[in-house]
C-alpha cells in the first residue's frame, strides 16, 4: 500500500491522506500537484507534501485522479514557510496553500471557463478535446469543469483545460481584465536654436506665412501667461488654427514637440546609463548597509523623505546580481508597482518580473514558472505582499520599502500575515539578508535596530541636498475665532495655495475621510440616520446624492425631511474629500481640481489615470485620503496642505500616535521634492499636541522614545506580542455568553493579561454582532507553547454544540 500526504485549498487545519499506486508512488514528488476528490462529488487541485506507507486510521484513503506536473512546482523551502506562517499565526494550511498559489494553478470542480473574445483562434490549431470545448463554448458563455468532464466523457480534463488556458482561448471568469495604456501628452516648445533674442527677431523677419507666424504670436503669449508647459492642444484651442499650421512649424525646426516624462525619475533622458552615480551621502549609506549585512542578517535604512532610498536599492540589486542570486522587492500598494517598475525595467531590462494580485491568472502563472526554473527574465521581482509565496531557489536579498506601512499586514481572508515579518524568516531560510527602508519606521523595527538586533544606517539630507519642506501650523481655533476661516480652509492656506498657483505649482491637499460628511442630522430632534445592518451613521455622498454604509455598502436616497420627526431642516457635520473639492471649486474656478479616495479609484487603472494627469500638469489641486501618503513623487508640488490634523490623532488604537506622526510626515514629504523648497500647511484644533510638534520640528526620535515609554507601560508591542481573537453571532445573548465563556478559561488556563471580552467602537456590522478578546504575551514567555494552549481551549469551544455557530477568527500581530 502507498500513500500521499496532501495540503487542499480549503479552509483546513491538516493534510489528507491518499492512496496511489506503487508506479505513482515512484512518479511524484515532493512539491507537486494532484488531482483529488473530497467530499461526495467534489474534486480538488492537491499538493503533495509527503510519501508514505502508513494507511489512515480515522478513514479510508480515497485514490487520486491524476497527477498534473511533471516536476514539483513548489519547492521544500516553500512548504516549509507556509508551515511556519499557520503555524505563527494560528491559521489553516489550507488557507496558506490557496493565498500563495495563483488561482489558475489550483482549478477545481466548481471554477467557471468562459472564452476569451478578444482572440482570433485558428481552429486548425487544436486537438480533439480542445475543439470540442472550443466548441461547447460558442453555445453557451461560460463552462464548469465539471462540465468539461462530461463533455469530454474522462476525469483527466485538467491538462487539456491548462493547454488551452496557455493559448489564450479560455479564461477563468473571476478575471475580467482591462489593459491601460499610460496617457502621454504632446508639448511644444521652441527649438533652441532660437533661444536668443537676435536669432528669434532674425526668425520673425524670414517666416512669410501669415498663419504660422500668427501661431507663433499665441505661443508667445501663452508662454509669457503661464508658468507651465503649453500642451500642442491647449495651443490649437486658443488660435483656432488646425494641426497642419503647426506641423509646418515643427517641420521647419521652429517648434519641437516632446512629452513630458512619465517615469517616477528621468534617467537622463531615460537612456540606460549603467553607472548610477550615488551622491556622497547615499555612497556613505551603501558601504554602511555592506557593512551591517557582514555581521546581521537584516538592516533598516533610515532616509529622510526624498533621501534618494531607490538608488540605494538598485546599487544593492547590482551586487547581487553579479552572484546570480534572485532578489525579491516588496511594496506596500500596487499603486507604487507602476511607478517603480518603469524606474528599475529603465535600469535591468528584462530581468524585472512583476507580481500582484491585479495582474491576470496568465501572466501570475507566467512569473511564478520564470522563478520557480531560476530563470533569467525573473531575477528580480517587484510585488505587494503576495510576491512573498513565489518559488524562490536562491534567493539573496529582500527589500522592503515603506516598511512601515499598515498594508503590508493582510486582514482578510486568511492567513493573515504580516509580510514583512515573514519575509524576514523566509530571508533567514534562504541564508538571505532583508533591507527595510522607510522615513518613518514602524517602532517594532527601530526597535530592533536600536537594541542592535538589526543592522541601523541613517540618511539626513535629501538627494541633491534639496532643502527639507518648512512646515507652518494653523491654529483652526484661534481662525475661527477671528473669522480668518472660508469653509475648511484657513486664509493661510487660501493664500499659499493661490501663491503656489501662480507660479504655475501644484498642490496636494490631504484629508484622511472619503465621501462629503460623515453626519446627516436633524436640527429639531437631533435624528442621525443610521444603517440597518451595521452599527454606524451613514455617510453623505452628495456626488451620487445618497447617504452610504462604508461597512456593508447599504444606501438610501438623501431625505428630504427627517424620518423621525419629518422636519425640513436637516444639516451635514464634519467634512470629506468631497466637500473639500466642491470648496475649492468655488474658490478657484479656473483651476482643474481632482480628489483621489476609495470612491474615485475603483477600477483597475484609475488610480494610474489620475497619477499620470497629475504628473502631465493638468491637474493643479489634487485633494485626496491617505492614498496620497505613499511614497509618490512629483516634482512639481510646492505645497501640502493637511486640513485637519486631528482626526487621525484620536483615533481609539494604541498606534493612533505613531501612525498619525507617519501619515504626516509621510504627506509632507510628498512637497518640494526637487529643487523649490515646498511648504506644508498643518491646520489643527491642537497646535501644541506633543505629536504635532515634533512632525513640524521633523523629531523622529524623540517620537519615539515617547511612544515607546508608553508602550512600555501599558503592555503593548514590542515589549509584549498581542493576538486578538474577533467573536462574531447575529444573536446577541449568544454571542455575550460565549465570549464570557471562552474569556474565562482562557484567564482560567494562561498567567498573562487577556483582555476582554470588549465590544469594539463599532459592534455590530451586516447585522453580525462582534466582541474581541486581547492576549498579551510578555517577550520571556514561550510564544509556541502559549499559542498551542490558545489553540486547544478554541478547539474545545467549537465543540461546545450551543457556540458552534460563533465564529471566531484569530489575528496574530494584528497591527
Amino acid at each position: 500500500m502507498f500513500f500521499i500526504e496532501a495540503i487542499l485549498p480549503l479552509a483546513l487545519p491538516k493534510t489528507f491522506t491518499y492512496k496511489v499506486s506503487e508506479a505513482e508512488f515512484h512518479f511524484i514528488q515532493i512539491g507537486m500537484r494532484v488531482m483529488v476528490p473530497f467530499g461526495k462529488n467534489k474534486m480538488y487541485t492537491a499538493l503533495v507534501v509527503d510519501l508514505h506507507q502508513i494507511p489512515p486510521t480515522l478513514y479510508e484513503a480515497k485514490e487520486i485522479h491524476q497527477i498534473l506536473d511533471e516536476k514539483p512546482i513548489v519547492n521544500l523551502l516553500q512548504i516549509q514557510h507556509w508551515l511556519w506562517i499557520a503555524q505563527y499565526y494560528m491559521c489553516n494550511i489550507g488557507d496558506v496553500f490557496r493565498g500563495a498559489m495563483p488561482s489558475a494553478l489550483i482549478l477545481e470542480s466548481e471554477t467557471l471557463l468562459s472564452q476569451r473574445s478578444d482572440q482570433f483562434v485558428d481552429e486548425t490549431q487544436l486537438s480533439d478535446e480542445e475543439f470540442l470545448i472550443y466548441e461547447a463554448l460558442q453555445h453557451q458563455s461560460s463552462l464548469k469543469v465539471n462540465d468539461v468532464m462530461a463533455i469530454l466523457n474522462k476525469k483527466k480534463v485538467v491538462p487539456v483545460i491548462q493547454q488551452l488556458i496557455s493559448k489564450n482561448i479560455v479564461q477563468l471568469q473571476e478575471e475580467i481584465q482591462e489593459e491601460y495604456k499610460p496617457k502621454l501628452v504632446k508639448y511644444i516648445r521652441l527649438h533652441e536654436n532660437f533661444s536668443s533674442e537676435e536669432k528669434l527677431i532674425q526668425l520673425l523677419d524670414q517666416l512669410k506665412a501669415a498663419k504660422q507666424k500668427e501661431l507663433l504670436m499665441y505661443y508667445f503669449q501663452l508662454n509669457a501667461q503661464e508658468k507651465k508647459p503649453i500642451s500642442v492642444k491647449q495651443l490649437l484651442s486658443v488660435s483656432q488654427f488646425s494641426s497642419a499650421v503647426l506641423k509646418a512649424l515643427v517641420d521647419k525646426f521652429i517648434f519641437e514637440e516632446y512629452q513630458i516624462q512619465e517615469d517616477r525619475i528621468n534617467f537622463e533622458g531615460n537612456k540606460i546609463d549603467q553607472n548610477l552615480i550615488l551622491s556622497p551621502a547615499q555612497h556613505a549609506a551603501f558601504e554602511q548597509i555592506n557593512l551591517a549585512f557582514q555581521t546581521k542578517e537584516v538592516c533598516l535604512l533610515h532616509g529622510v523623505t526624498s533621501s534618494g532610498k531607490t538608488e540605494i536599492y538598485i546599487k544593492q540589486i547590482e551586487e547581487y546580481l553579479k552572484t546570480e542570486q534572485q532578489i525579491l522587492y516588496l511594496l506596500p500598494e500596487i499603486a507604487l508597482t507602476t511607478q517603480l517598475v518603469s524606474r528599475l525595467t529603465a535600469y535591468f531590462g528584462n530581468q524585472v518580473a512583476v507580481f500582484h494580485s491585479k495582474y491576470s491568472n496568465n501572466e501570475r502563472v507566467e512569473v511564478w514558472h520564470q522563478v520557480l526554473s531560476n530563470s533569467e527574465k525573473a531575477k528580480i521581482v517587484i510585488g505587494a505582499r503576495s510576491a512573498l509565496f513565489l518559488p524562490f531557489s536562491n534567493l539573496g536579498l529582500i527589500i522592503i520599502d515603506e516598511e512601515h506601512e499598515a498594508t503590508f499586514k493582510q486582514q482578510d481572508p486568511s492567513p493573515r500575515y504580516h509580510a514583512r515579518d515573514a519575509a524576514i524568516v523566509l530571508a533567514n531560510s534562504h541564508k538571505a539578508k532583508v533591507l527595510l527602508g522607510s522615513a518613518t519606521p514602524s517602532i517594532e523595527t527601530y526597535y530592533n535596530a536600536q537594541s542592535q538586533k538589526y543592522g541601523f544606517v541613517e540618511i539626513t539630507e535629501r538627494f541633491g541636498k534639496a532643502p527639507l519642506p518648512e512646515i507652518e501650523l494653523v491654529d483652526l481655533k484661534d481662525s475661527y475665532f477671528r473669522k480668518k476661516m472660508k469653509g475648511h480652509f484657513s486664509l493661510t492656506l487660501i493664500d499659499a495655495i493661490a501663491e503656489a498657483l501662480s507660479l504655475g505649482e501644484q498642490v496636494i491637499l490631504f484629508q484622511n475621510r472619503r465621501g462629503f460628511s460623515p453626519v446627516l442630522e436633524c436640527l429639531t430632534c437631533g435624528n442621525v440616520p443610521q444603517c440597518p445592518n451595521c452599527d454606524v451613521s451613514l455617510t453623505y455622498h452628495k456626488f451620487k446624492n445618497q447617504l452610504r454604509c462604508h461597512y456593508c455598502g447599504h444606501s438610501i436616497a438623501k431625505p428630504t425631511n427627517c424620518h423621525a420627526c419629518s422636519s425640513v431642516d436637516l444639516t451635514t457635520k464634519g467634512f470629506g474629500t468631497e466637500q473639500i473639492e466642491l470648496e475649492l471649486a468655488e474658490l478657484f474656478p479656473s483651476k482643474n481640481i481632482k480628489r483621489m479616495d476609495q470612491d474615485t479609484t475603483r477600477g483597475k487603472y484609475s488610480f494610474e489615470r489620475i497619477i499620470d494627469s497629475f504628473k502631465n500638469r493638468e491637474i493643479d489641486i489634487l485633494v485626496g485620503t491617505q492614498m496620497l501618503a505613499k511614497g509618490l513623487d512629483f516634482d512639481n508640488v510646492s505645497l501640502v496642505g493637511i486640513m485637519n490634523a486631528d482626526t487621525m490623532l484620536y483615533y481609539p488604537d494604541f498606534r493612533a500616535f505613531e501612525r498619525s506622526f507617519q501619515m504626516m510626515t509621510q504627506v509632507a514629504g510628498r512637497a518640494g521634492r526637487s529643487d523649490k523648497k515646498g511648504k506644508v500647511i498643518i491646520q489643527t484644533y491642537n497646535p501644541l499636541h506633543s505629536i504635532i510638534q515634533q512632525v513640524t520640528l521633523n523629531r523622529f526620535d524623540e517620537m519615539y522614545k515617547e511612544q515607546l515609554y508608553e508602550r512600555k507601560i501599558y503592555h503593548y508591542p514590542p515589549f509584549y506580542k498581542l493576538i486578538r481573537l474577533t467573536l462574531k453571532h447575529r444573536d446577541f445573548d449568544k454571542l455575550k455568553e460565549g465570549s464570557m465563556w471562552l474569556y474565562q478559561v482562557l484567564a482560567q488556563n494562561l498567567d498573562i493579561p487577556v483582555l476582554g471580552p470588549e465590544e469594539p467602537a463599532i459592534n455590530r456590522i451586516r447585522n453580525e454582532y462582534i466582541r474581541t478578546i486581547m492576549i498579551k504575551i510578555p517577550q520571556e514567555k514561550p510564544l509556541g507553547t502559549t499559542k498551542k494552549t490558545i489553540q486547544k481551549i478554541l478547539n474545545s469551544f467549537d465543540v461546545i454544540a450551543q457556540y458552534r455557530t460563533i465564529k471566531v477568527t484569530v489575528n496574530v500581530d494584528f497591527y
